[in-house]
C-alpha cells in the first residue's frame, strides 16, 4: 500500500491574504481546521471583521451562489469582502448573539422547531382528536368561507360553489398574543372634576376650550359640569368608549368618539421609540398590560386547549420548565409516533444539557438575553451529523456563570471533536484556555488596531509581548474596605417570573452586584421587582434605535454644539452641517454611498461621486473649524476630537463634555460619524451608560457591563463604577465576571441553581465574607478566582 499523502489531505488550513474589511490592514492569517482557534483582542481590534466580516461571509456567499437565481432572489445578498485570497474554507454555521424576533407571536417554542413537533404530537395522539397541527397553533386563524367561484375550461366560463373552513388554535380575544391592553383609568381623568374643571389629565386634552376637548364638553353626550364619579354607565360608557359618530360643534361637523379609542388611535399606533418624551412617560404609566381573559395568557382558544395527552393539553406543556417537559416526554410510551418521540426527547435534552433547562417553550423569544439566544441557536446543532463544518461563534459565554462557562468549553471541544472546525471571538480566559490555536489582534481598537499581534498555541500567548497575554492571569483582589450605604431600595414579595416570594434590601451609594447561575432570577428581581418610584435607569445592551445615518454623534446629542460651534465661526445656520438636513449631497441624500440593487445578485454599494463619500455638499465643506471641515471632524475618533475641541481655536466646552463621558466608558476608539448598526452588544451598553451619565443623582443598573470588554479594560471599567458611586448615584450590576464580584461592596447572590429550582437569595453581604463561607456556587468559583 502506498504511504504517499493523498492530495486532498492537504487541504488542512483556511488561508486568509490581504484582508482589508473594515479596520483590518491587509491581514494575512492560517487558521487551522478541525481544530478550536480563539480569536482574542481589545475592542474594536477587528476580530469580528475578521471572522464574521471575511470568513464566515465569504462562506456563505459561496454557498449562495450554488442555488438558482429564483431561489436567489428570496436570500439575503451578500458582497464580496475586501480581501485578495480565501482559500480552504467549508460551509460556516453562524451561532451569533443577535437577539431572536421581537414579534410578541415569537416563542421558543416555534423558534426552534420545538413547537411544531409539539403540535403534531398532540394532532396525533391527543383526545379527543380535534384536527390537524395548524388546529393548535396560536398563529393560525379559525376561518371558513362559501361562495361562487368562476374558472376558464376548454373555451368555456364555468362558475363552481366552493367552501373552505381552517381549523386553527388561535385565541380570537387577543389574537394569539397571549395579553391585551387595558388602561388604568386614573391616569385619564381625575374622577372627582368635571369636563370643565379639566378632569381629562391626558397630554394634549388640557386647555379650556382646546379643540381636543370641545368635542366632549360641546356634542350633548355628556354635562361638562358634573364631576366623572357622579356620571351614569351610560355617560361613562360615551365619555370612554362610544362609537365614532357625527356631531356639529361651532358649525363645523367633527367626528365625536371616546377617549380611549382617540387615544388608542392618535398614541398607541406610533412606535414606543419615536414617541415624544411626555407622551412616551404617559403611555408607560397609563397603558398596562394584563393576561387575556378569555385564554388565561395561554393564547390558544378553548378547543386547542381540550385535548390532552396523560392528562395534559398543549398549553400545560408549553408551559412547563424544560426540564419537567423532557422528564414528561420520556414517560410516554406510543409506538405509532415513536420516532417524533425520540426526537423531541434529544431536542429537549439538548436544551438541558446547554443550561437551558429553566426556560419554557411559551418564553416570549424576545426576552431572552445576548447569551440566551446564541444558546437557543446552538441547540439544533449539537446532534448534527455533520461534520467538517466551520462553527463561528460570538463571545458565547455572555450571560454565563462560572459554573455554565465549563459546560460550555465542554461543547465547543465536543463540535471539534466531530471533525469541525471551531472559531470562537471570545475575551474570557477560561475559554481562551482551552483553544488549540489563539489569533491575537490588535494593538489598538479603531485605526490602531487591525493588525495580527500574535498567533500559536495559550502557552505561546502567555509568554508573549501582547496586551491579551499580559493580562491572560489578571485577577482582582476581594475588597478588602467597603463603603458604608447611604440607604436601602426594599423589594417585598417579589414574585415575578421564577421569583419565590423574595424579600430584599439593596444598598443604596454602593457597588452592588446581583449575580447567580444563569436563570436563577437576577433580572427578573432587578428589571421586573423594583418599584418605579425608585427613580431607576436601566442601562442595558438592546439594540439602539436608528437608521445607518445614526452615529455616536448624533445618538449622544454630540452633533449639536458641533453644529453650532461650525455656524457661528462661518456666520451660516447650523442645518447646514447636518447629512440629513440641508447640508446633504443631493448626489446620495447625505449617505455617502449610491446603493444599487441588483435582484438576486449582490447589491453593489458605490462611494457617491459629488462627495466622494463625504456626505456633504461642496460648499459646505469649504466652511471650517480649526482647520478642519465637518467631514473631517465626524471621521475623528473620540479621543482625537476631545483633543481637537480643547483648548484651542475649536474649543467647544458642549462637545468637550461628551466627549470626555465617552472616553470614560472605554469609548474612545470609535470615530463619531460610525454608524450605529457597527456597535457590538458592548459597545451600545457602554454608549447608552455615556448618555446617563449627564443626568443628576439616580440609580444606574447595568446589564453585564463587562460584555465585549477586553481583559485590559476590566480595570478601567471598574474605575468607572466606582467614580459613579463616588459621584453620589447607586450603582446596581447584574454580573458574572470574578472581578467586578471581588470589587463589589455588597452582593446578592440568588440561586441555588435554575428556573424552579432558583428564585431564592442565597447570600447577602460583602464579597469577603461569601470568599470565607463559600455557601453557594457562586462563592466557590470567587474564592477560586482569588485563590483563596
Amino acid at each position: 500500500m502506498s504511504t504517499a499523502e493523498h492530495p486532498a489531505d492537504n487541504h488542512d488550513l483556511i488561508r486568509v491574504r490581504g484582508a482589508r474589511v473594515n479596520n483590518l490592514a491587509d491581514v494575512d492569517v492560517d487558521v487551522p481546521k478541525r481544530r478550536l482557534t480563539v480569536f482574542t483582542g481589545v475592542s474594536g481590534s477587528g476580530k469580528s471583521s475578521l471572522v464574521f466580516g471575511t470568513i464566515a461571509a465569504e462562506s456563505q456567499r459561496m454557498i449562495n451562489e450554488t442555488y438558482s437565481a429564483f431561489v436567489q432572489g428570496f436570500m439575503p445578498t451578500q458582497a464580496r469582502p475586501e480581501v485578495d485570497v480565501l482559500d480552504g474554507l467549508t460551509p460556516a454555521i453562524i451561532v451569533d448573539q443577535e437577539r431572536m424576533g421581537g414579534d410578541p407571536r415569537s416563542t421558543v417554542g416555534t423558534a426552534t422547531d420545538t413547537g411544531a413537533m409539539l403540535r403534531i404530537l398532540f394532532s396525533r395522539i391527543g383526545k379527543p382528536h380535534i384536527g390537524s397541527p395548524k388546529a393548535f397553533s396560536f398563529n393560525v386563524a379559525s376561518i371558513s368561507g362559501a361562495g361562487a367561484i368562476t374558472t376558464q375550461r376548454g373555451g368555456r366560463t364555468v362558475k363552481e360553489r366552493r367552501s373552505f373552513s381552517v381549523t386553527g388554535g388561535m385565541c380570537p380575544h387577543c389574537e394569539g398574543r397571549g395579553s391585551v391592553t387595558d388602561f388604568d383609568l386614573s391616569q385619564l381623568y381625575d374622577a372627582g372634576k368635571s369636563l370643565h374643571e379639566g378632569a381629562v389629565t391626558v397630554p394634549g386634552y388640557t386647555g379650556d376650550g382646546h379643540w381636543t376637548l370641545r368635542p366632549f364638553t360641546e356634542s350633548g353626550f355628556l354635562d361638562p359640569d358634573k364631576p366623572i364619579r357622579d356620571y351614569t354607565d351610560d355617560e361613562l360608557h360615551d365619555f370612554l368608549h362610544k362609537e365614532p359618530v357625527k356631531v356639529r360643534i361651532g358649525g363645523i361637523n367633527v367626528t365625536y368618539e371616546g377617549l380611549i379609542p382617540r387615544i388608542r388611535k392618535s398614541m398607541l399606533s406610533k412606535d414606543r421609540e419615536s414617541m415624544q418624551p411626555h407622551i412616551r412617560e404617559f403611555v408607560d404609566r397609563a397603558v398596562v398590560f394584563t393576561a387575556c381573559p378569555e385564554c388565561a395568557g395561554t393564547r390558544l382558544n378553548e378547543t386547542a386547549r381540550s385535548a390532552r395527552i396523560a392528562g395534559v393539553n398543549i398549553a400545560e406543556a408549553c408551559a412547563m420548565q424544560i426540564s419537567d417537559l423532557a422528564e414528561w416526554i420520556r414517560g410516554l410510551d406510543e409506538p405509532s409516533v415513536a420516532p417524533l418521540l425520540t426526537a423531541l426527547r434529544q431536542t429537549l435534552d439538548s436544551f438541558v444539557e446547554i443550561g437551558l433547562g429553566y426556560l419554557s417553550l411559551d418564553r416570549p423569544s424576545a426576552t431572552l438575553s445576548g447569551g440566551e439566544a446564541q444558546r437557543t441557536k446552538m441547540i439544533r446543532h449539537l446532534g448534527s451529523s455533520l461534520t467538517d463544518v466551520t462553527y463561528v461563534f460570538d463571545e458565547p459565554t455572555i450571560g454565563l456563570h462560572p459554573h455554565d462557562i465549563r459546560r460550555m468549553n465542554d461543547l465547543l471541544l465536543r463540535l471539534r471533536d466531530k471533525g469541525n472546525t471551531v472559531l470562537v471571538v471570545e475575551h474570557d480566559p477560561e475559554v481562551i484556555a482551552t483553544a488549540d490555536h489563539v489569533v491575537d489582534l490588535g494593538p489598538g481598537a479603531g485605526s490602531a488596531g487591525g493588525t495580527i499581534c500574535f498567533e500559536g498555541t495559550v502557552e505561546g500567548l502567555r509568554s508573549g509581548e501582547t496586551l491579551t497575554g499580559h493580562h491572560l492571569d489578571d485577577r482582582v483582589a476581594v475588597k478588602k474596605q467597603v463603603r458604608e450605604p447611604t440607604g436601602t431600595l426594599e423589594i417585598r414579595g417579589a414574585t415575578s417570573h421564577n421569583l419565590a416570594d423574595v424579600d430584599v434590601d439593596i444598598p443604596l451609594g454602593v457597588l452592588c452586584v446581583i449575580t447567580g447561575v444563569a436563570g436563577s432570577g437576577k433580572s427578573s428581581l432587578v428589571h421586573e421587582s423594583i418599584p418605579p418610584e425608585a427613580g431607576v435607569s436601566p442601562v442595558d445592551q438592546d439594540a439602539i434605535r436608528g437608521s445607518r445615518r445614526s452615529n455616536p454623534a448624533t445618538y449622544t446629542g454630540l452633533l449639536d454644539p458641533i453644529r453650532k460651534a461650525f455656524a457661528k465661526a462661518n456666520g451660516v445656520k447650523p442645518a447646514l452641517f447636518s447629512a440629513n438636513s440641508e447640508g446633504a449631497c443631493p448626489g446620495c441624500n447625505g449617505a455617502g454611498v449610491v446603493h444599487t440593487d441588483l435582484a438576486m445578485m449582490a447589491g453593489v454599494a458605490t462611494t457617491c461621486e459629488e462627495c466622494s463619500g463625504k456626505r456633504f455638499q461642496a460648499s459646505v465643506l469649504e466652511y471650517r473649524l480649526g482647520g478642519r471641515d465637518i467631514s473631517e471632524v465626524l471621521a475623528m475618533s473620540v479621543t482625537e476630537a476631545a483633543e481637537f475641541f480643547g483648548p484651542g481655536e475649536a474649543r467647544t466646552p458642549a462637545a468637550q463634555r461628551i466627549l470626555a463621558r465617552l472616553a470614560d466608558v472605554g469609548l474612545g476608539y470609535l470615530s463619531l460619524g460610525q454608524s450605529l448598526t457597527t456597535l457590538s452588544g458592548g459597545e451600545r451598553q457602554r454608549l447608552k451608560l455615556a448618555t446617563h451619565m449627564s443626568e443628576k443623582g439616580g440609580v444606574y443598573v447595568l446589564d453585564e457591563p463587562t460584555t465585549g470588554l477586553h481583559l485590559a479594560d476590566i480595570e478601567q471599567l471598574l474605575g468607572l463604577l466606582d467614580r459613579l458611586v463616588d459621584a453620589g448615584k447607586s450603582v446596581i450590576v447584574i454580573e458574572h465576571h470574578q472581578a467586578v464580584m471581588a470589587h463589589a461592596d455588597h452582593i446578592v447572590d440568588l440561586g441555588p441553581g435554575a428556573g424552579h429550582d432558583g428564585g431564592k437569595v442565597v447570600f447577602e453581604g460583602t464579597p469577603a465574607e461569601l470568599v470565607a463561607d463559600r455557601p453557594t456556587l457562586t462563592g466557590q468559583h470567587l474564592a477560586e478566582y482569588v485563590g483563596v
